[in-house]
């Protein structure tokens, strides 16, 4: 919660996929689509946003993270 970063990634991605009928494809997208893609992709291989960070930005978030954790179990 009020925690944003901006993640840089690039404006096109060519990517293979499998599509509901067990067809392989491959196609290509750019700008907000290619950027929705890679997000969509990165939860499905269990990355965080924090994970594109450097250590220090890192460990400010994770910090305020476990802050905000404590505060929400106390209620």
């Amino acid at each position: 919660p009020d925690i944003r970063e901006e993640i840089k990634r690039p404006s096109s991605v060519r990517i293979k996929f499998t599509d509901l009928s067990g067809v392989l494809k491959e196609d290509f997208f750019e700008g907000l689509w290619a950027t929705c893609i890679q997000h969509e992709i990165d939860h499905l291989n269990g990355k965080l946003f924090i994970d594109y960070l450097g250590p220090i930005k890192r460990s400010f978030i994770t910090k305020k993270m476990k802050k905000y954790k404590k505060e929400i179990n106390k209620k």
